[in-house]
């Protein structure tokens, strides 16, 4: 059974965007598996959280969730709830697009039962329909997400029959128009006081007579072929973006236009920098001595690179050191987020006599007119 979302992550209905992100990254990083190596209660706990958060990061998913409770996602993923679940399978699910209205609804209804579509929701005589969207969905690291990398999407789908062109003729040519309802893949049928449209019988509501069909695709105008899709992750991407490539999704139908391919990036918490906008948060403990007299520490920058930064005489724990430059690409030409190192401070546990002696002589001394260690 489906746990509420709420509940597992562990916020109010009324949770705003940026509540949710925090427990999101507060428990996925409680229940990792690198962090719980083979506790299979964790394990369960993070898959319940990832879950959670993949429905209340979404704006439509989480007002669907609110309004009809699991419901809203009984039979598949979902966007392909109540639609025969998914036939891909490993994660690859149908996505309506978002906004899908009754018109669309019913159209992907009919398509269901054979009946085919309309290009754009309206009749016409073309009587084509657009492929669906397809939707997939990538973790990476937050590296990746500041260097940007090409990630590689491996499924099967319907595709244009090249032969005929998508059409379903022999020929490859556009089928004649249907004589019986004349393109609009309906015909009006009077039954008592009622008058209704049904799919014409003749063309099964495609709008088109096919005399000869395609010996490749028999008709459909499509076929089912393994894909592969080359998706280019851009550097400095947030957690929960969706890539979108435009006509890379499923071919339409009588020669409609494709639908679109959607990636879903996921970026995962990082043991080192924690993400805020396009700017990276360290920690660094740091002696007593240096927080004091002041002095320099080496770091190391997500990109590898190591870095001298200077400690002023004076600093507070908690305090924090800005680096500029040096957090995550902000999407335009060259210019990059800041860096900030939070300062802790180590304390010593085994002390020498001579080193018990100075501190002894320190604490002694008066403090002076501008604050005290």
């Amino acid at each position: 059974m489906n746990k509420n979302p709420y509940e597992v992550l562990g916020v109010a209905r009324d949770a705003s965007d940026a509540d949710i992100k925090k427990a999101y990254h507060k428990l996925v990083m409680k229940y990792h598996p690198d962090k719980n190596p083979g506790d299979k209660n964790a394990e369960e706990k993070f898959k319940e959280v990832n879950n959670a958060f993949d429905i209340l990061k979404d704006p439509q998913k989480r007002a669907a969730y609110d309004r009809y409770g699991n419901a809203a996602f009984a039979g598949g993923n979902g966007a392909s709830a109540g639609m025969g679940g998914n036939p891909f399978g490993n994660g690859f699910h149908f996505d309506m697009g978002g906004g899908a209205g009754m018109e669309d609804i019913l159209r992907e209804a009919m398509r269901g039962f054979g009946f085919g579509g309309f290009e754009g929701g309206s009749r016409g005589a073309s009587a084509q329909a657009r492929g669906r969207d397809l939707l997939d969905e990538v973790e990476i690291s937050l590296r990746d997400a500041y260097f940007g990398k090409m990630h590689t999407v491996k499924f099967s789908s319907n595709v244009k029959c090249e032969k005929c062109n998508g059409y379903g003729t022999a020929d490859g040519k556009p089928a004649p128009t249907c004589s019986r309802c004349h393109g609009t893949g309906y015909v009006n049928v009077q039954r008592g006081f009622f008058a209704m449209q049904t799919p014409c019988p003749e063309c099964n509501g495609t709008g088109h007579k096919i005399d000869k069909k395609c010996p490749d695709c028999d008709g459909a105008g499509v076929v089912h072929k393994n894909r592969t899709i080359e998706v280019k992750i851009p550097a400095g991407i947030e957690d929960g973006a969706r890539l979108r490539l435009s006509g890379q999704g499923e071919a339409g139908m009588n020669g409609g236009t494709a639908g679109d391919f959607y990636l879903d990036v996921r970026v995962r918490p990082d043991d080192k920098f924690e993400r805020n906008g396009s700017n990276l948060i360290m920690h660094a403990d740091l002696p007593f001595t240096t927080l004091a007299l002041g002095g320099e520490i080496e770091i190391e920058t997500i990109d590898g690179k190591k870095l001298s930064v200077k400690v002023p005489a004076g600093t507070q724990t908690n305090e924090k050191l800005r680096v500029r430059g040096h957090g995550m690409p902000t999407g335009r030409a060259s210019s990059f987020g800041d860096l900030y190192i939070e300062i802790g401070i180590t304390i010593p546990t085994k002390l020498t006599e001579k080193q018990k002696k100075i501190l002894t002589e320190f604490a002694e001394t008066k403090p002076g007119k501008k604050g005290w260690f």
